[in-house]
Formats: C-alpha cells, structure tokens, sequence
C-alpha cells in the first residue's frame, strides 16, 4: 500500500480548488456590481471644493460615501463630533465672523511676540 493519494484523487481535489477559485472570483465580482444609488442635495460651490480636495487625495465622492459609511458601519455611529456649541463658543464664533476682537498680524514674528513666545 502506498501512501501517496491515488491519481484520481489529487485531479478531482485540483479540480474543486480550480472551481472554488472561479467561484469566489466571480461572486465577488458580481458583489461589487450590487450597489444603490443615493441623492443629496449640496451646494455648487461647497461640493466643487470638496471635490478639489478629494481628488487632490485620489478619491471620487462616491469613494468617499461609501468610507463614510463603512466607518458609520464600523464606529456604530459618525467617524466624527457632531455637536451644537455652548453659548461661549456660539458668541465667540458670532464676534469672530463679524470681526470682533480679532486681531490681523502681518507676519508671524508679530504674532509670536503678541502671544509672548
């Protein structure tokens, strides 16, 4: 008696590797075909500079919903802070948006030396 399977076998084994293979080849290419479509409203000048910076790190907005969604997925929740500012935070973004106490500096030197470093 021989020890080494018997040629049959070893095609037969082959065989269903090969058809694994083409099988789990061509689900995932038909998984990647299977998506839907969403809608959003967003303004002209807010999505052109989205976009800008998107493609400047290589991705479509499509690219970027769906890691948006995979990391909402992931993270059970937004990647990101999403949250309605104190009153503090609300008046000082108000003032800086209307210029109030913000200060210009023409050059860093003059900031650094307004901060005291």
């Amino acid at each position: 008696m021989s020890s080494l399977p018997q040629p049959g076998r070893v095609r037969i084994g082959i065989l269903r590797m090969k058809k694994f293979w083409q099988c789990g080849y061509i689900c995932a290419t038909l998984s990647l075909l299977k998506t839907t479509t969403i809608r959003a409203r967003i303004e002209p000048a807010l999505k052109e500079e989205v976009e800008t910076i998107l493609s400047t790190l290589g991705l479509t907005s499509s690219e970027t919903i769906q890691l948006l969604y995979r990391q909402i997925k992931l993270r059970k929740g937004l990647p990101f802070a999403v949250e309605i500012p104190n009153e503090r935070t609300a008046v000082t973004f108000h003032d800086s948006k209307s210029g109030k106490g913000v200060r210009h500096f023409a050059t860093k030197e003059e900031l650094y030396a307004d901060l005291g470093l």
